[in-house]
């Protein structure tokens, strides 16, 4: 319960991923679970299990690869499990919440549930800035700028890659 707590603080900005604990058991908790919501919110979206199947799963391979990717350019490949469990963390917390609301968004089409959606993805959009900026000890322009290629390149291609298979 004490790593949880620990790794909480990410989603408010408070805590620092690279003095975070190291925990191969704990992160892979956090991938299966990143795997199966991500399954679940694509499966809702395009209703084909087969194709949520190969774009989860390109879309997770993708996100650890850019994650061991940015970590071998920095020389810092040995913070991973840390870095990895911080990304799939804060992406987990704020499914929690992102679920009820693409389930209210596809029931009801209210604008209301467009404008918490487009909140939470932009909540995502600064957490996954923010661990970068922490990671790579860079700018905020620069962080905004990797996390824009962040998620280019693991949604963006993970989609295109999906179509093409």
């Amino acid at each position: 319960m004490a790593i949880l707590k620990q790794y909480l603080a990410l989603c408010w900005f408070q805590s620092n991923p690279l003095a975070l604990p190291r925990s191969v058991d704990f992160f892979k908790k956090n991938l299966w679970f990143y795997y199966i919501v991500e399954f679940f919110i694509q499966v809702n979206m395009i209703d084909d299990p087969v194709e949520s199947f190969y774009e989860v799963t390109l879309e997770t391979g993708l996100t650890l690869l850019f994650i061991g990717t940015m970590l071998l350019i920095n020389k810092s490949l040995y913070v991973f499990i840390q870095i990895a469990t911080a990304f799939l963390f804060t992406e987990n917390v704020v499914a929690i919440f992102l679920v009820p609301v693409i389930v209210w968004l596809t029931t009801t089409d209210s604008a209301l549930s467009y404008y918490t959606f487009a909140g939470l993805a932009l909540w995502q959009y600064a957490l996954i800035t923010y661990l970068i900026r922490c990671t790579l000890s860079i700018n905020i322009p620069a962080a905004i700028t990797l996390s824009f290629l962040y998620f280019i390149l693991t949604y963006g291609a993970a989609f295109g890659l999906a179509q093409i298979i």
